[in-house]
């Protein structure tokens, strides 16, 4: 009796010269940081990672805009939050499920204890907590472009935190700037046609 056939296992494609390339340079970069001695940055970095973890510092920022800048504040309050949440479900239903980026191994790379946050348990790429900073971000500036500068500044320093603290490469960040960003976009004109202007 002749044995059963064995389907032929499916190879995994090849990734192009170019993702390579950039892989290699964003892990270089991740390890870079990692290994540059920052003992005052790392308490700073370690809080502002912190606040920003369920988006609490875009809440807490949304509220003190609400509360000060009149009908406009909380105009832009209320875009920058929805930003945040149309980009929270493009980053956890379609984005990390896509790609399925192992976060990075801070042992290996040798991020300092000092600078250890939670390890968050979801995929790594893109980075959640930046997509929503700049969608935060980029809500306020569409009605607020005064603060746009500031919101942007504090939006890149939590992008940064994520790479400082060891819970995500750099290509993560960026990546999840600019989608951030992008969806923000996308709520930001969807308001303006609601609102006919």
């Amino acid at each position: 009796m002749d044995a059963p056939e064995v389907p032929p296992t499916r190879r995994a494609r090849p990734r192009p010269p170019w993702l390579r390339d950039a892989e290699h340079v964003d892990v270089a970069v991740y390890a870079a940081v990692a290994q540059t001695v920052t003992p005052a940055l790392d308490r700073a970095m370690g809080r502002l990672a912190r606040a920003a973890d369920g988006s609490r510092l875009w809440m807490g920022a949304a509220a003190v805009l609400a509360a000060s800048r009149g009908p406009r504040g909380r105009h832009a309050a209320g875009l920058g939050l929805a930003s945040i949440a149309a980009t929270s479900v493009v980053v956890n239903a379609a984005a990390k499920p896509l790609v399925r980026r192992h976060r990075p191994d801070r042992d290996e790379h040798g991020v300092p204890l000092a600078r250890h946050v939670p390890m968050p348990r979801s995929r790594s790429l893109p980075s959640g907590h930046a997509a929503s900073a700049f969608a935060f971000a980029t809500g306020v500036g569409a009605v607020l472009p005064r603060d746009a500068v500031a919101v942007r500044g504090l939006a890149a320093l939590v992008a940064y935190s994520r790479v400082h603290t060891g819970v995500h490469f750099p290509g993560d960040v960026i990546l999840g700037s600019l989608l951030g960003t992008a969806v923000a976009d996308a709520v930001v004109h969807a308001d303006v046609r609601r609102l006919g202007r």
